[in-house]
């Protein structure tokens, strides 16, 4: 990717806006609210050593020209060949960061960003567009999946005797419900902050090449739809039962989708009768899949009809549990609000959240957007001449799009929270902000070990 053309098509007219003798721009980028007290940042370090440690290249600067200047805009060519004869195609600017995996309430700033050498003074809002974007996916999805995390472990304290699957409670089925790769990969790995199951092995390759974890995510073998009415209306207890065969056996795990025709049927006749001696004596856990229907009242019935069959058990806390060969994943018409009514439906019904698994797709990595968090980027200083100027909005008809002003540290505040403050008045407390990037270097680097430890709040 030509990093000069990701960007908004005005950007490229800036560098003529701005006044004259302007030497430096300082921007940051802010979560300024949503619909949870605070946002778990993460992604920038794969932004960084995807886009930023690559230097542009005289190809570059020559595919740019010509596609700005027939675009209909002016192409800064004096500015991005001083960038690469001086610094070698690195773009000096110097970001600095909050720790990745780590919870910041809304309006802290989460980055900061100014360009390092006084004749780019354009390229700090030039790479709006490409790090906002890179900032506010992952951090969305990562503060999505762990209230969700937060809500199954709260159900899990109340109706299950420990917190063994905690990890592997929600499933990313979303790698066909984004809209790019890339997204997959961002997205999926975006959310193995919180939980350890993926169908999205994209995700995992972003992992291994970005973190430095060999291995971000797990899944087990399990049937689509295609797989098992391939065998016939006729054979479906044979599909059922190839299925133990192929994948069964002591302590493996394989799911099965059973509502293709009858759900009820395949529950009760053949999973609860015809198969009943395999599955109790296949040594794994078969986990059945009802796919269809509304989510709150098939799950609910899939697991009675299950302990009917199969029995169950009254764990520690006095919730019905089923034996530990068959268990349950829903992985149809599931959201952060679906997942809750099904486990307050559980609840009430005394049966245990340990029973269940989900899997979200579009719901956990595609509808989102920059606005769920209303995550913003916004120029705040600049040196004009000799002179240091606070730079800010207040439009008189929407004051909450109020903008900050200077430069800025950010500071503990309190147990688990932090307030950001003017740069100016920082004094000897520790600035939570630290340099990531600087002139083509990285200089921070956190592994994937580090941020699950920070978002999970594990020793």
């Amino acid at each position: 990717m030509n990093f000069i053309l990701a960007a908004d098509s005005y950007k490229t007219s800036h560098y003529k806006q701005y006044p004259p003798e302007t030497k430096i721009v300082s921007s940051y980028i802010e979560s300024r609210g949503g619909d949870h007290p605070r946002v778990l940042f993460f992604g920038l370090q794969m932004f960084i050593e995807k886009y930023l440690m690559n230097p542009i290249s005289q190809a570059d600067i020559a595919e740019a020209e010509d596609i700005i200047t027939m675009h209909g805009l002016p192409f800064n060519r004096e500015g991005w060949q001083y960038i690469l004869d001086k610094h070698e195609g690195y773009l000096p600017l110097e970001i600095e960061a909050l720790k990745e995996g780590s919870f910041f309430p809304f309006r802290n700033v989460l980055v900061q960003v100014k360009n390092t050498d006084p004749n780019c003074w354009w390229l700090t809002s030039y790479i709006e567009t490409a790090l906002l974007r890179a900032i506010w996916y992952p951090t969305t999805v990562a503060t999505r999946s762990h209230y969700i995390y937060q809500n199954i472990k709260k159900y899990l304290e109340l109706t299950a005797d420990n917190l063994d699957g905690l990890p592997f409670k929600l499933h990313d089925f979303g790698a066909r419900g984004v809209s790019s790769l890339e997204s997959a990969s961002i997205g999926g790995l975006a959310h193995l902050v919180n939980f350890q199951g993926s169908d999205s092995m994209s995700s995992l390759i972003y992992g291994r090449r970005y973190y430095g974890i060999e291995m971000a995510g797990y899944s087990i073998p399990a049937a689509e739809h295609s797989t098992i009415t391939s065998w016939g209306r006729n054979h479906e207890k044979d599909a059922y039962e190839n299925m133990i065969d192929q994948f069964g056996g002591k302590g493996k795990l394989v799911a099965v989708v059973s509502d293709s025709y009858n759900l009820w049927h395949a529950l009760e006749q053949i999973w609860g009768e015809e198969l009943k001696d395999k599955v109790i004596n296949n040594g794994g856990t078969i986990v059945i899949r009802p796919d269809s229907g509304d989510p709150i009242e098939i799950v609910t019935e899939t697991i009675i009809k299950l302990m009917e069959k199969f029995g169950h058990s009254i764990n520690s806390k006095g919730f019905k549990l089923l034996p530990s060969y068959i268990r349950v994943i829903q992985g149809d018409g599931v959201s952060a609000e679906i997942i809750d009514l099904i486990l307050q439906r559980l609840f009430e019904l005394n049966i245990s959240a340990d029973n269940l698994a989900f899997g979200m797709g579009a719901e956990l990595v595609q509808k989102v957007d920059r606005d769920n968090f209303q995550f913003a980027m916004k120029v705040s200083a600049a040196l004009i001449g000799d002179t240091w100027y606070d730079i800010y909005k207040d439009p008189i008809t929407d004051h909450h799009k109020q903008s900050k002003r200077g430069r800025f540290a950010v500071v503990e505040s309190g147990k688990d929270s932090c307030i950001t403050i003017s740069e100016k008045s920082l004094g000897s407390k520790t600035n939570l902000l630290e340099v990531v990037y600087r002139d083509g270097k990285q200089t921070r680097r956190q592994s994937f070990d580090e941020i699950r430890k920070l978002a999970l709040d594990l020793e």
